[in-house]
C-alpha cells in the first residue's frame, strides 16, 4: 500500500512540468482510485484543491460528487483487464458544476514488476458539443425557416430589380451604339489591342478579325513564334458577344503532360497524388466566355480525344469524376506548327485538326509588313521608355534603316527585346542599337524551308551569339522571349547540342 501511495519522482516531475501545462482536465489516481495528483485545468473546472483532493478517493472527492456508477464500472471491472486506452462518455449532476457529459480516456502505468502503480485519467469536457448534436434538428428548422424567409425577400427584390432591368436595358443600347461608333473610328487607326500597323498584310488580317468576331465560330490562328498571335485572339474576343467576359487562356506547352490534363477540365478531390482539393478547369472557367488554347500544337495525343469531345459536344468529365459538365465555350487556337504534317506524322488527331480549322487565320511575319516597322519602333520605344523611366525619342535615319534590312525571325517579340536593350544602350535622347542587325544571307529568304528549319536555324544563330548560355542576363531564352524550359524543349526537339570545344 505505502508503495501505492508514493508513485515514481521521475512521474509526478514529469506530470507537474509538462502535463501539468496541459488545457485538458488530468488526474492520477494510485491502485486505490485515491488522487495523487491533477493539473490546473482539473482543480479549476471542477471547484476543487489540491488539499482537498490529494490522497482522498476519487469517490469522495467534493462531497461524493464523483461516486458515479459507470466511472465505476470503467475503474474497477472494465480497466483492470485491459492495458490500453479506453474512450468513455458519463453524463453526470454535479452539485457545483450543474449537467456535464464527459468523454474519458483511462490507462493503467506500469512499473517494472508489471504490477499496477498508478492510473492517468484524461477528461474533455462534450456538454457543449452533444448539446448542439441534441438540438441540430432544432437549429436546422430556423434555419430553413430564415432561408425560406430571404428567398421570399429576394424574389419580391426580383421583381424590383426586373423593374430596373428594362430601365438600365434601354441605356444599354445607347451606350452600346455610342461604342460601335467609338470602335469604328478606332478600328481606322487598325490598334486593335495593340496590333500596330497599316501594312496591307496586317488590314487583310484585321479585316478577317472583323468578319469572324461576332460569330461563335472556332478560330485556328497559325504564324511563326513572335507574330503577334495571341493579340489576334484577344481583338476577336473583344468584338465578340462574350466581351463582357474575360478571355480565358491556357498555353499548351507551358505545363507538363500530367497537369494540363487538370488544367484543363479541373479534378475532384483525391483524384490523383497530390490532389488536396477540387479543382475548376479552365473549360468550366471560360463557360459562356472565350478560351483561348495557346501552342495547341503541344497539346500531348493521349488528351487530343477529350479535347475532341468538348470542342464537338461541349461535354467533359472532371479527374476522379463521372459526372458529365456541359458548357459554352468560344474556342480560339494558335499554333507556330505546320498541323498538317503533324497529321500525317501522326502526332496529331485528324478529327481534332479539322474541328479547329474552321476558321484559319495566318498571322504574316514581320518580314512581310516591314513598312509596320517605324510605327513598331514608335509604340514599344515609348512603352519601354516609361516603364524605364527614360527619355529616348530619336530614331535616326542608320537606325530605322537597320531595323527594316533585318529578316526578324524571331519577329516582334524580337523587335521588342533588340529595342529594350537599345533603350538600356542610349545615355541620350537617340536610340542606340546593341545588337548587330546583319542583312540575312539569300539562303535566308523565301526559300522552300520548313518552318522546322527556320527555327532551328533561328535558334541555332541566337544561342552561338549567346555563346551558347541558355538562361540568364544576355541569354539565348531572353533574346528569344521564351521560358528557358520551352527552350530547353525546343532544342532536344530540334536535336541542338552545346558543342565540344
Amino acid at each position: 500500500m505505502e508503495q501505492d501511495r508514493q508513485p515514481h519522482h521521475l512521474f509526478i516531475e514529469i506530470f507537474d512540468n509538462i502535463l501539468g501545462s496541459v488545457r485538458e482536465p488530468l488526474i492520477v489516481l494510485d491502485s486505490g482510485f485515491r488522487v495523487v495528483r491533477a493539473n490546473d485545468s482539473f482543480y479549476q473546472t471542477f471547484k476543487v484543491t489540491p488539499e482537498e483532493s490529494e490522497g482522498v478517493s476519487l469517490y469522495q472527492l467534493g462531497d461524493g460528487q464523483w461516486d458515479i456508477p459507470k466511472l465505476k464500472e470503467l475503474l474497477e471491472d472494465i480497466l483492470p483487464k485491459n492495458s490500453k486506452f479506453h474512450d468513455f462518455e458519463v453524463e453526470h449532476e454535479f452539485p457545483k458544476l450543474g449537467r456535464k457529459m464527459m468523454h474519458l480516456n483511462a490507462r493503467r502505468i506500469y512499473d517494472g514488476s508489471e504490477q499496477t502503480q498508478l492510473i492517468l485519467l484524461a477528461i474533455e469536457d462534450a456538454t457543449e458539443r452533444e448539446y448542439y448534436k441534441r438540438h441540430l434538428e432544432d437549429l436546422v428548422n430556423q434555419r430553413t425557416a430564415e432561408l425560406n424567409d430571404a428567398k421570399e425577400e429576394a424574389e419580391r427584390e426580383k421583381l424590383i430589380a426586373e423593374k430596373s432591368l428594362a430601365e438600365i436595358e434601354t441605356l444599354r443600347k445607347q451606350l452600346e451604339a455610342e461604342r460601335a461608333y467609338l470602335q469604328e473610328e478606332i478600328r481606322l487607326e487598325y490598334n486593335h489591342e495593340n496590333i500596330i500597323g497599316h501594312s496591307d498584310a496586317l488590314k487583310y488580317i484585321l479585316y478577317k478579325v472583323e468578319q469572324i468576331a461576332r460569330n461563335n465560330t472556332t478560330v485556328l490562328v497559325l504564324g511563326e513564334t513572335g507574330t503577334g498571335k495571341e493579340l489576334i485572339a484577344r481583338a476577336i474576343h473583344g468584338l465578340s458577344l462574350r466581351k463582357g467576359r474575360a478571355l480565358v487562356k491556357i498555353n499548351c506547352a507551358t505545363l507538363p503532360s500530367n497537369l494540363i490534363e487538370s488544367e484543363l477540365f479541373g479534378h475532384e478531390k483525391g483524384a490523383f497524388t497530390g490532389a488536396d482539393s477540387k479543382r475548376i478547369g479552365r473549360f468550366e472557367i471560360a463557360n459562356g466566355a472565350t478560351l483561348f488554347l495557346d501552342e495547341i500544337g503541344e497539346l500531348p495525343l493521349g488528351l487530343q480525344p477529350k479535347m475532341l469531345r468538348v470542342i464537338q459536344d461541349g461535354e467533359f468529365e472532371r479527374l476522379g469524376s463521372s459526372q458529365t459538365i456541359k458548357v459554352d465555350v468560344r474556342i480560339i487556337a494558335a499554333t507556330n506548327r505546320n498541323l498538317e504534317k503533324e497529321v500525317e506524322k501522326g502526332r496529331f488527331r485528324e478529327d481534332l485538326w479539322y474541328r479547329l480549322n474552321v476558321f484559319p487565320i495566318t498571322m504574316p511575319p514581320l518580314r512581310d509588313r516591314l513598312e509596320d516597322i517605324p510605327a513598331l519602333v514608335d509604340y514599344y520605344v515609348k512603352k519601354i521608355c516609361k516603364r524605364m523611366g527614360k527619355s529616348v525619342n530619336i530614331i535616326p535615319v542608320t537606325v530605322m534603316s537597320t531595323l527594316q534590312s533585318y529578316q526578324w525571325p524571331g519577329n516582334v517579340r524580337e523587335l521588342e527585346n533588340v529595342l529594350e536593350r537599345a533603350v538600356i544602350n542610349s545615355s541620350g535622347p537617340k536610340l542606340h542599337l546593341m545588337d548587330e542587325l546583319n542583312k540575312p544571307l539569300k539562303d535566308m529568304t523565301h526559300q522552300a524551308k520548313t518552318m522546322e528549319a527556320v527555327e532551328r536555324e533561328y535558334i541555332l544563330r541566337i544561342l552561338e551569339q549567346a555563346h551558347w548560355k541558355v538562361s540568364g542576363k544576355n541569354g539565348a531564352s531572353e533574346i528569344l522571349g521564351l521560358n528557358r524550359s520551352t527552350l530547353r524543349a525546343r532544342m532536344r526537339k530540334l536535336g541542338l547540342h552545346k558543342p565540344n570545344f
